[in-house]
């Protein structure tokens, strides 16, 4: 059973079904949960306009939900979805861009938007730009992830970690190019990975 507020309203938290980034928080009232499960779209409660809205409906930026999680309380819900377009109606594709305190550097933070770069790389091709040389020359491309894997291999012989954390750094950035290029689903190999936990 979930637990609303005295308002009637539950927390809603929304990630990227692919890369967990914190797409936009919100607020649903019961009704707005059922839409959800109905409908298999994002829909909440405004707060201020005092009714119910399915995210993007004026936009076109809807949000297909892949799942619905409550916390251990059962007073917010996690939902992950696949974004159409961007999540915050400044224009950005994440609500949460504005860092005030620390840094993002050191966190998953940067798989989101190398993978937006790299999107783009392919969608607006650029004549000096590495990943558009790699997307454009397939032996290559698959070379230096062969060529990365096996660096990143002899760097944990060696057990020096700086070396580890650079080799691995190319592995992932070439294997996402390779991703981009290929446009294999993610959630296909989230489906094998899954299989694999035992």
């Amino acid at each position: 059973m979930l637990k609303y507020d005295q308002n009637g309203l539950i927390a809603v938290v929304v990630q990227d079904h692919i890369t967990s980034e914190v797409l936009m928080f919100a607020w649903a009232n019961a009704d707005a949960v059922e839409l959800m499960k109905s409908t298999g779209y994002t829909h909440f409660w405004s707060r201020s306009r005092k009714k119910l809205w399915k995210k993007g409906e004026e936009s076109g930026h809807f949000q297909k939900i892949i799942s619905i999680q409550e916390d251990c309380d059962g007073d917010a819900l996690l939902v992950r979805a696949e974004q159409t377009g961007v999540a915050c109606h400044t224009g950005s594709a994440s609500c949460f861009n504005n860092v005030i305190y620390g840094s993002t550097d050191g966190t998953s933070a940067i798989l989101p938007e190398l993978k937006r770069v790299l999107h783009d790389r392919r969608v607006n091709p650029a004549a000096d730009s590495y990943t558009c040389k790699l997307f454009g020359d397939e032996n290559k491309m698959c070379k230096k992830i062969v060529e990365e894997a096996g660096e990143f291999t002899l760097s944990i012989k060696d057990g020096i970690e700086k070396e580890m954390a650079w080799e691995l750094a190319d592995l992932i950035y070439h294997t996402m190019v390779a991703i981009e290029k290929t446009g294999l689903p993610m959630s296909k190999v989230f489906e094998k990975l899954s299989e694999r936990r035992k």
